[in-house]
């Protein structure tokens, strides 16, 4: 019971931080969703320090870990708005962007998520 309330209350918090990022980084209907490309990166970024703390203490049922990773992070990042923009790109026949947003999304995703497990290596 006490790691579905981590779990809830750091999806309160990434969902929160989310919706803050949105409003910092509005974007009107039509343009390049930063907003969401910027929560997924940091999202990214985060989950690659957790990585390097989990694999370093082979502790990924933590309460950190499900706080942070499961919680937070799952809060923050988005998969369904990705899509969602997407498939808006592609109904306005905007390929470039359809193309732009989604490698961006995905390869720097993985490059975030690598740049966050480095990182945690050499601060350690």
């Amino acid at each position: 019971m006490k790691s579905l309330l981590f779990i809830f209350v750091g999806g309160g918090l990434g969902s929160l931080f989310r919706f803050f990022i949105s409003n910092f980084f509005e974007t009107s209907k039509g343009n390049f969703p930063w907003s969401t490309l910027i929560a997924n990166f940091f999202g990214c970024l985060l989950i690659g320090i957790l990585l390097g703390w989990v694999l370093k203490n082979q502790t990924e049922r933590s309460d950190l870990y499900l706080f942070a990773a499961v919680g937070f992070c799952g809060g923050l990042t988005t998969f369904s708005t990705f899509s969602m923009e997407n498939m808006l790109f592609l109904k306005s026949g905007d390929y470039y962007n359809f193309i732009t947003y989604s490698l961006l999304s995905l390869i720097g995703g993985l490059l975030f998520i690598g740049l966050g497990h480095l990182i945690f290596k050499f601060s350690t």
